[in-house]
Protein backbone atom coordinates (compact mmCIF):
# COMPACT_ATOMS: atom_id res chain seq x y z
CA UNK A 1 0.00 0.00 0.00
CA UNK A 2 1.54 3.58 -1.28
CA UNK A 3 0.93 6.55 -0.09
CA UNK A 4 -0.14 8.19 3.40
CA UNK A 5 -2.82 7.29 5.27
CA UNK A 6 -5.01 9.41 6.43
CA UNK A 7 -6.98 8.21 9.87
CA UNK A 8 -10.15 7.11 9.51
CA UNK A 9 -13.14 9.88 10.39
CA UNK A 10 -10.82 12.93 9.81
CA UNK A 11 -9.51 12.49 13.68
CA UNK A 12 -5.85 14.20 14.47
CA UNK A 13 -2.92 12.62 12.95
CA UNK A 14 -0.92 10.90 14.78
CA UNK A 15 1.70 13.32 15.90
CA UNK A 16 -0.82 15.87 17.34
CA UNK A 17 -1.00 16.29 21.17
CA UNK A 18 -4.29 16.39 23.15
CA UNK A 19 -4.43 18.48 25.80
CA UNK A 20 -4.38 16.86 29.49
CA UNK A 21 -7.34 16.68 31.34
CA UNK A 22 -7.33 17.40 34.95
CA UNK A 23 -9.27 15.06 37.42
CA UNK A 24 -10.64 16.79 40.55
CA UNK A 25 -7.48 16.03 42.69
CA UNK A 26 -5.79 16.97 40.08
CA UNK A 27 -7.47 20.23 39.82
CA UNK A 28 -7.28 20.53 43.54
CA UNK A 29 -3.39 20.01 43.45
CA UNK A 30 -2.92 22.48 40.77
CA UNK A 31 -5.42 25.00 42.56
CA UNK A 32 -3.03 24.42 45.91
CA UNK A 33 0.24 25.69 44.37
CA UNK A 34 -0.53 29.14 44.81
CA UNK A 35 -0.99 28.23 48.51
CA UNK A 36 1.81 26.15 49.09
CA UNK A 37 4.58 28.64 47.24
CA UNK A 38 3.56 31.89 48.98
CA UNK A 39 2.33 30.39 52.51
CA UNK A 40 2.87 33.65 54.70
CA UNK A 41 0.64 35.52 52.18
CA UNK A 42 -1.99 32.47 52.25
CA UNK A 43 -1.84 32.19 55.76
CA UNK A 44 -2.51 36.05 56.40
CA UNK A 45 -5.15 36.03 53.39
CA UNK A 46 -6.92 33.19 55.07
CA UNK A 47 -6.81 35.02 58.88
CA UNK A 48 -8.46 37.67 57.34
CA UNK A 49 -11.64 35.52 55.90
CA UNK A 50 -11.73 33.90 59.17
CA UNK A 51 -11.26 36.46 61.18
CA UNK A 52 -14.90 38.10 58.92
CA UNK A 53 -16.40 35.04 59.41
CA UNK A 54 -15.50 34.61 63.60
CA UNK A 55 -17.41 37.76 63.53
CA UNK A 56 -20.16 36.95 61.79
CA UNK A 57 -20.30 33.68 63.67
CA UNK A 58 -19.40 35.34 66.92
CA UNK A 59 -21.81 37.93 66.63
CA UNK A 60 -24.68 35.58 65.86
CA UNK A 61 -23.70 32.87 68.56
CA UNK A 62 -23.32 35.65 71.70
CA UNK A 63 -26.82 37.10 70.13
CA UNK A 64 -28.47 33.67 70.38
CA UNK A 65 -26.69 33.07 73.38
CA UNK A 66 -27.95 36.01 74.99
CA UNK A 67 -31.30 35.74 73.41
CA UNK A 68 -31.71 32.77 75.09
CA UNK A 69 -30.86 33.56 78.27
CA UNK A 70 -33.18 37.04 78.13
CA UNK A 71 -35.84 34.40 76.68
CA UNK A 72 -35.72 32.41 79.43
CA UNK A 73 -35.97 35.29 81.88
CA UNK A 74 -38.83 36.31 80.04
CA UNK A 75 -40.88 33.02 80.52
CA UNK A 76 -39.92 33.67 84.21
CA UNK A 77 -41.63 36.77 84.13
CA UNK A 78 -44.86 35.21 83.14
CA UNK A 79 -45.44 35.98 79.12
CA UNK A 80 -47.72 33.16 78.88
CA UNK A 81 -49.42 33.68 82.33
CA UNK A 82 -53.08 35.17 82.21
CA UNK A 83 -55.10 34.96 85.50
CA UNK A 84 -58.96 34.73 86.31
CA UNK A 85 -60.55 36.78 88.80
CA UNK A 86 -64.32 37.88 89.84
CA UNK A 87 -65.03 40.65 88.77
CA UNK A 88 -68.18 42.97 89.43
CA UNK A 89 -72.44 42.39 89.11
CA UNK A 90 -74.32 45.10 87.17
CA UNK A 91 -75.85 45.65 90.74
CA UNK A 92 -72.42 46.72 92.27
CA UNK A 93 -71.81 43.83 94.19
CA UNK A 94 -68.74 41.67 94.02
CA UNK A 95 -69.13 38.75 91.85
CA UNK A 96 -67.99 35.14 92.18
CA UNK A 97 -66.49 32.55 89.98
CA UNK A 98 -68.34 29.33 90.45
CA UNK A 99 -67.04 26.11 91.58
CA UNK A 100 -66.95 24.48 88.36
CA UNK A 101 -64.40 27.47 86.93
CA UNK A 102 -61.10 25.64 87.17
CA UNK A 103 -62.34 22.04 85.84
CA UNK A 104 -64.14 24.17 82.84
CA UNK A 105 -60.46 25.92 82.25
CA UNK A 106 -58.25 23.33 82.32
CA UNK A 107 -60.05 21.81 79.22
CA UNK A 108 -59.01 24.81 77.04
CA UNK A 109 -56.60 22.40 74.82
CA UNK A 110 -53.39 25.31 74.95
CA UNK A 111 -53.63 25.96 78.41
CA UNK A 112 -50.39 23.90 79.79
CA UNK A 113 -51.15 24.52 83.87
CA UNK A 114 -53.63 25.59 86.26
CA UNK A 115 -54.19 26.39 89.53
CA UNK A 116 -55.88 28.78 91.96
CA UNK A 117 -56.19 30.31 95.36
CA UNK A 118 -59.63 31.34 97.25
CA UNK A 119 -60.17 33.88 99.64
CA UNK A 120 -61.24 32.88 103.39
CA UNK A 121 -63.53 35.17 104.78
CA UNK A 122 -63.68 36.09 108.20
CA UNK A 123 -60.30 34.58 109.27
CA UNK A 124 -57.76 37.18 109.91
CA UNK A 125 -54.27 35.91 110.79
CA UNK A 126 -52.30 37.28 114.04
CA UNK A 127 -49.10 36.13 115.35
CA UNK A 128 -50.80 35.25 119.13
CA UNK A 129 -54.09 35.45 120.48
CA UNK A 130 -52.99 39.04 122.56
CA UNK A 131 -53.25 41.39 119.59
CA UNK A 132 -56.37 43.19 119.15
CA UNK A 133 -58.80 42.03 116.61
CA UNK A 134 -58.56 45.10 114.95
CA UNK A 135 -54.51 45.08 114.21
CA UNK A 136 -54.85 42.17 111.26
CA UNK A 137 -51.71 43.99 109.34
CA UNK A 138 -53.65 43.72 106.25
CA UNK A 139 -52.31 39.54 105.97
CA UNK A 140 -55.38 37.67 104.52
CA UNK A 141 -56.00 34.07 104.27
CA UNK A 142 -55.90 31.86 101.67
CA UNK A 143 -56.93 28.05 100.33
CA UNK A 144 -54.29 26.94 98.26
CA UNK A 145 -53.96 24.49 95.23
CA UNK A 146 -50.51 22.11 96.21
CA UNK A 147 -49.50 22.77 92.33
CA UNK A 148 -49.33 26.59 92.74
CA UNK A 149 -45.48 27.77 93.19
CA UNK A 150 -45.01 25.58 89.85
CA UNK A 151 -47.49 27.80 88.03
CA UNK A 152 -46.95 30.86 88.82
CA UNK A 153 -43.08 30.37 89.34
CA UNK A 154 -42.67 31.19 92.92
CA UNK A 155 -39.94 30.03 95.13
CA UNK A 156 -39.18 29.35 99.01
CA UNK A 157 -37.42 31.43 101.48
CA UNK A 158 -37.82 28.73 104.07
CA UNK A 159 -39.49 25.74 104.88
CA UNK A 160 -41.92 23.60 102.30
CA UNK A 161 -44.90 24.09 100.47
CA UNK A 162 -48.07 22.29 101.03
CA UNK A 163 -48.66 18.81 99.65
CA UNK A 164 -51.30 16.44 99.43
CA UNK A 165 -51.22 14.96 103.08
CA UNK A 166 -50.20 18.40 104.77
CA UNK A 167 -52.82 20.49 103.06
CA UNK A 168 -55.56 18.13 105.52
CA UNK A 169 -53.94 19.61 108.32
CA UNK A 170 -54.14 23.02 110.00
CA UNK A 171 -50.62 23.91 108.50
CA UNK A 172 -49.66 27.41 106.60
CA UNK A 173 -46.98 28.75 103.97
CA UNK A 174 -46.70 32.93 104.90
CA UNK A 175 -46.10 35.06 102.16
CA UNK A 176 -42.58 37.01 102.33
CA UNK A 177 -44.64 40.37 103.53
CA UNK A 178 -47.23 38.47 105.87
CA UNK A 179 -43.99 36.84 107.40
CA UNK A 180 -42.13 40.33 107.85
CA UNK A 181 -45.46 41.67 109.49
CA UNK A 182 -45.66 39.36 111.73
CA UNK A 183 -41.47 39.02 112.85
CA UNK A 184 -41.24 34.97 111.38
CA UNK A 185 -37.96 34.82 109.60
CA UNK A 186 -37.91 31.05 109.29
CA UNK A 187 -40.46 28.31 109.42
CA UNK A 188 -40.69 25.13 111.40
CA UNK A 189 -42.76 22.72 113.38
CA UNK A 190 -42.69 25.27 116.81
CA UNK A 191 -43.96 28.10 114.79
CA UNK A 192 -47.48 29.21 114.97
CA UNK A 193 -49.88 31.43 114.02
CA UNK A 194 -53.55 32.05 114.81
CA UNK A 195 -55.76 32.22 112.08
CA UNK A 196 -59.71 32.41 112.71
CA UNK A 197 -59.87 30.33 115.80
CA UNK A 198 -57.17 27.43 114.55
CA UNK A 199 -53.36 27.49 115.69
CA UNK A 200 -51.77 26.93 112.06
CA UNK A 201 -48.20 25.97 111.54
CA UNK A 202 -45.60 27.55 109.82
CA UNK A 203 -44.76 24.97 106.88
CA UNK A 204 -43.12 27.94 104.82
CA UNK A 205 -42.25 30.84 103.79
CA UNK A 206 -42.41 32.49 100.59
CA UNK A 207 -39.67 34.62 98.39
CA UNK A 208 -41.72 37.73 97.16
CA UNK A 209 -44.15 36.41 94.39
CA UNK A 210 -43.01 38.54 91.26
CA UNK A 211 -46.22 37.42 89.24
CA UNK A 212 -49.21 37.23 92.27
CA UNK A 213 -47.72 39.86 94.56
CA UNK A 214 -51.36 40.05 95.94
CA UNK A 215 -49.65 36.87 97.68
CA UNK A 216 -47.09 38.31 99.40
CA UNK A 217 -48.94 39.46 102.24
CA UNK A 218 -51.29 36.31 102.29
CA UNK A 219 -51.41 33.11 104.66
CA UNK A 220 -51.73 30.28 102.50
CA UNK A 221 -53.19 26.53 103.32
CA UNK A 222 -54.64 23.56 101.99
CA UNK A 223 -57.87 23.75 100.26
CA UNK A 224 -59.06 20.55 102.63
CA UNK A 225 -57.91 22.13 105.73
CA UNK A 226 -59.52 25.65 104.58
CA UNK A 227 -63.06 23.71 103.81
CA UNK A 228 -62.89 21.68 107.44
CA UNK A 229 -60.98 24.33 109.70
CA UNK A 230 -62.33 27.53 108.87
CA UNK A 231 -65.62 27.17 106.59
CA UNK A 232 -64.02 27.82 103.23
CA UNK A 233 -66.70 27.95 100.53
CA UNK A 234 -64.73 26.44 98.15
CA UNK A 235 -65.25 29.23 95.63
CA UNK A 236 -62.34 30.29 93.70
CA UNK A 237 -60.90 34.21 94.17
CA UNK A 238 -58.10 33.67 90.93
CA UNK A 239 -57.50 31.54 88.95
CA UNK A 240 -53.41 31.19 87.06
CA UNK A 241 -53.17 29.72 83.37
CA UNK A 242 -50.14 29.07 81.58
CA UNK A 243 -50.29 28.81 78.21
CA UNK A 244 -48.50 28.29 74.53
CA UNK A 245 -46.97 31.77 74.13
CA UNK A 246 -48.86 31.27 70.31
CA UNK A 247 -51.69 31.04 71.88
CA UNK A 248 -52.19 33.44 74.64
CA UNK A 249 -54.46 35.96 72.80
CA UNK A 250 -56.36 33.32 71.96
CA UNK A 251 -56.62 31.73 75.39
CA UNK A 252 -57.37 34.85 76.85
CA UNK A 253 -60.72 35.41 74.46
CA UNK A 254 -62.22 32.48 75.88
CA UNK A 255 -61.03 32.38 79.30
CA UNK A 256 -64.24 34.61 80.98
CA UNK A 257 -66.72 32.09 79.10
CA UNK A 258 -65.16 29.23 80.38
CA UNK A 259 -64.64 30.22 83.50
CA UNK A 260 -68.44 31.80 84.05
CA UNK A 261 -70.61 30.19 81.43
CA UNK A 262 -73.72 31.89 82.65
CA UNK A 263 -72.43 35.54 83.08
CA UNK A 264 -68.65 36.00 81.15
CA UNK A 265 -69.01 40.06 81.84
CA UNK A 266 -68.45 39.29 85.71
CA UNK A 267 -65.55 37.54 85.00
CA UNK A 268 -62.44 39.83 84.34
CA UNK A 269 -59.35 38.24 82.60
CA UNK A 270 -55.74 39.82 83.24
CA UNK A 271 -54.26 41.08 79.24
CA UNK A 272 -50.53 39.19 78.31
CA UNK A 273 -48.05 40.58 79.85
CA UNK A 274 -45.85 43.50 78.56
CA UNK A 275 -42.81 41.02 78.39
CA UNK A 276 -44.27 39.14 76.11
CA UNK A 277 -44.41 41.66 73.65
CA UNK A 278 -40.96 43.10 74.25
CA UNK A 279 -39.80 39.20 73.47
CA UNK A 280 -41.46 39.66 70.12
CA UNK A 281 -39.89 42.78 69.62
CA UNK A 282 -36.13 41.70 71.16
CA UNK A 283 -36.37 38.74 68.57
CA UNK A 284 -37.27 41.17 65.13
CA UNK A 285 -34.65 43.36 66.62
CA UNK A 286 -32.07 40.56 66.94
CA UNK A 287 -32.83 39.16 63.57
CA UNK A 288 -32.43 41.79 61.71
CA UNK A 289 -29.22 42.87 63.73
CA UNK A 290 -27.48 39.37 63.01
CA UNK A 291 -28.67 39.36 59.39
CA UNK A 292 -26.78 42.75 58.85
CA UNK A 293 -23.80 42.21 60.48
CA UNK A 294 -23.50 38.43 58.68
CA UNK A 295 -23.52 40.45 55.06
CA UNK A 296 -20.85 43.23 55.98
CA UNK A 297 -18.83 40.44 57.29
CA UNK A 298 -18.99 38.11 54.15
CA UNK A 299 -18.65 41.53 51.63
CA UNK A 300 -15.36 42.05 53.46
CA UNK A 301 -14.33 38.62 53.46
CA UNK A 302 -14.93 38.72 49.78
CA UNK A 303 -13.30 41.83 48.85
CA UNK A 304 -10.19 40.39 50.23
CA UNK A 305 -10.32 37.40 48.35
CA UNK A 306 -10.88 39.53 45.11
CA UNK A 307 -7.71 41.79 46.03
CA UNK A 308 -5.79 38.99 46.69
CA UNK A 309 -6.31 37.35 43.51
CA UNK A 310 -5.75 39.99 41.27
CA UNK A 311 -2.14 40.36 42.85
CA UNK A 312 -1.42 36.98 42.86
CA UNK A 313 -2.62 36.76 38.54
CA UNK A 314 0.05 39.82 38.22
CA UNK A 315 2.74 38.47 40.43
CA UNK A 316 2.49 35.06 38.96
CA UNK A 317 2.29 35.60 34.97
CA UNK A 318 5.59 33.92 34.16
CA UNK A 319 4.17 31.01 35.69
CA UNK A 320 0.86 31.64 33.77
CA UNK A 321 2.93 32.23 30.46
CA UNK A 322 5.31 28.92 30.78
CA UNK A 323 1.72 26.81 31.85
CA UNK A 324 -0.04 28.48 28.35
CA UNK A 325 4.11 27.26 26.17
CA UNK A 326 3.71 24.00 27.57
CA UNK A 327 -0.10 22.92 26.68
CA UNK A 328 -2.26 24.25 29.32
CA UNK A 329 -5.32 25.52 27.44
CA UNK A 330 -7.35 28.58 28.90
CA UNK A 331 -10.12 26.46 30.66
CA UNK A 332 -7.21 24.85 33.02
CA UNK A 333 -5.56 28.39 33.66
CA UNK A 334 -8.76 29.52 34.59
CA UNK A 335 -9.73 26.67 36.53
CA UNK A 336 -6.63 26.72 38.49
CA UNK A 337 -6.91 30.44 39.82
CA UNK A 338 -10.56 29.83 40.20
CA UNK A 339 -9.83 26.58 43.09
CA UNK A 340 -6.83 28.75 44.54
CA UNK A 341 -9.70 31.25 45.29
CA UNK A 342 -12.18 28.48 46.50
CA UNK A 343 -9.49 26.89 48.33
CA UNK A 344 -8.27 30.02 50.34
CA UNK A 345 -11.70 30.93 51.20
CA UNK A 346 -12.71 27.47 52.41
CA UNK A 347 -9.59 27.70 54.72
CA UNK A 348 -10.82 31.31 55.95
CA UNK A 349 -14.49 30.01 56.18
CA UNK A 350 -13.67 26.72 58.31
CA UNK A 351 -11.20 28.97 60.26
CA UNK A 352 -13.47 31.43 61.09
CA UNK A 353 -16.45 29.21 62.26
CA UNK A 354 -13.95 27.05 64.72
CA UNK A 355 -12.30 31.08 66.08
CA UNK A 356 -16.40 32.66 65.93
CA UNK A 357 -17.61 29.50 68.30
CA UNK A 358 -14.62 29.32 70.29
CA UNK A 359 -15.21 33.41 71.15
CA UNK A 360 -18.80 32.59 72.17
CA UNK A 361 -18.00 29.35 73.70
CA UNK A 362 -15.57 31.69 76.45
CA UNK A 363 -17.90 34.23 76.47
CA UNK A 364 -21.45 32.56 77.09
CA UNK A 365 -19.06 30.89 79.81
CA UNK A 366 -18.00 34.53 81.67
CA UNK A 367 -21.30 35.09 81.48
CA UNK A 368 -22.70 31.96 82.84
CA UNK A 369 -25.18 31.92 79.77
CA UNK A 370 -25.83 28.61 77.78
CA UNK A 371 -24.10 28.28 74.43
CA UNK A 372 -26.09 28.65 71.87
CA UNK A 373 -24.21 28.56 68.06
CA UNK A 374 -26.96 27.65 65.95
CA UNK A 375 -26.20 25.49 63.13
CA UNK A 376 -27.29 27.44 60.29
CA UNK A 377 -24.38 29.90 61.17
CA UNK A 378 -22.13 27.57 60.52
CA UNK A 379 -22.58 25.90 57.67
CA UNK A 380 -24.45 29.06 56.40
CA UNK A 381 -21.02 31.35 56.98
CA UNK A 382 -18.66 28.42 55.01
CA UNK A 383 -20.84 28.53 52.30
CA UNK A 384 -21.30 32.12 51.68
CA UNK A 385 -17.55 32.38 52.25
CA UNK A 386 -17.57 29.80 48.97
CA UNK A 387 -19.72 31.35 46.89
CA UNK A 388 -18.37 34.81 47.51
CA UNK A 389 -14.88 33.23 46.84
CA UNK A 390 -15.69 31.73 43.88
CA UNK A 391 -17.32 35.33 42.45
CA UNK A 392 -14.56 37.39 43.79
CA UNK A 393 -11.46 35.30 42.30
CA UNK A 394 -13.85 34.46 38.94
CA UNK A 395 -12.47 37.87 37.28
CA UNK A 396 -8.49 37.49 38.56
CA UNK A 397 -9.22 33.77 36.85
CA UNK A 398 -10.77 35.11 33.52
CA UNK A 399 -8.51 37.37 33.37
CA UNK A 400 -5.56 34.86 34.26
CA UNK A 401 -6.43 32.76 31.25
CA UNK A 402 -6.69 35.41 28.71
CA UNK A 403 -2.98 36.52 28.83
CA UNK A 404 -1.17 34.94 26.02
CA UNK A 405 1.81 32.94 26.38
CA UNK A 406 3.90 35.49 24.70
CA UNK A 407 3.04 38.18 26.94
CA UNK A 408 2.77 36.68 29.76
CA UNK A 409 6.55 35.83 29.63
CA UNK A 410 7.64 39.02 28.52
CA UNK A 411 5.83 41.15 31.40
CA UNK A 412 6.23 38.44 33.84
Amino acid sequence: MTGEQKPAGGGRRSGELKPARLGLRDVVRVGAVGLRTRPTRAFLSALGIAIGIAAMVAVVGISSSSRAELDGQLDALGTNLLTVAPGVRLTGEQAQLPLTAEAMVRRIAPVRAESAVGKVDDAAVYRSNKIPAVETNGIIAYAARTNLLDTIGATLRSGKWIDAATGHYPATVLGASAADRLGITKAGPDTQVLIGNTWFTVLGILEPAALAPELDSAALMGWPAADTTLDFDGHPTTIYTRSDDAQVEAVRSVLGATANPEAPNEVDVSRPSDALAAKQAAGQAFTGLLLGLGAVALLVGGVGVANIMVISVLERRAEIGLRRSLGATRGQIRTQFLTESLLLSALGGAGGALLGSAVTAAYSSYQNWLTVIPVWSLAGGVAATLVIGGLAGLYPAIRAARLSPTEALRTG
